[in-house]
């Protein structure tokens, strides 16, 4: 069984999320959730809600479906940051120029998944 979760506009460069999402792809859904908690990054708020969020979804269908649910079970199977739109601004600068300053925005995906039972073997 495997859940998703996603938050698209996060105000956070593509470059920095990857960082953070490297950190946690492949491993215990739990154990991903504490490398978030203590992470020096700013990304890494966001993705510790994204991955609290697949968590949840996966309860909630684990309840749907009337499957046992064991949340130690879980674990990252994919985690990837794509670039979203970005905002342009312009900031003054001398002898009447102007600088352009690129405001980045991410779309973050994590999906949660149990181990498949291998069967036959």
């Amino acid at each position: 069984m495997e859940a998703k979760a996603s938050a698209r506009y996060v105000r956070v460069t593509p470059m920095k999320a990857r960082r953070v999402v490297n950190l946690i792809r492949g491993k215990q859904a739990e154990e991903a959730l504490a490398i978030l908690k203590f992470a020096p990054q700013g990304a890494s708020e966001p993705v510790f809600k994204i991955v609290a969020s697949a968590v949840a979804n996966a309860r909630q269908k684990a309840n749907t479906e009337g499957v046992s649910f064991k949340e130690e079970e879980l674990f990252i199977s994919e985690a990837y940051v794509d670039e979203g739109p970005t905002m342009k601004r312009f900031q003054p600068r001398a002898q009447g120029r102007a600088y352009r300053i690129n405001k980045r925005t991410s779309h973050i995906t994590v999906v949660v998944a149990t181990p498949e039972k291998e069967e036959g073997r």
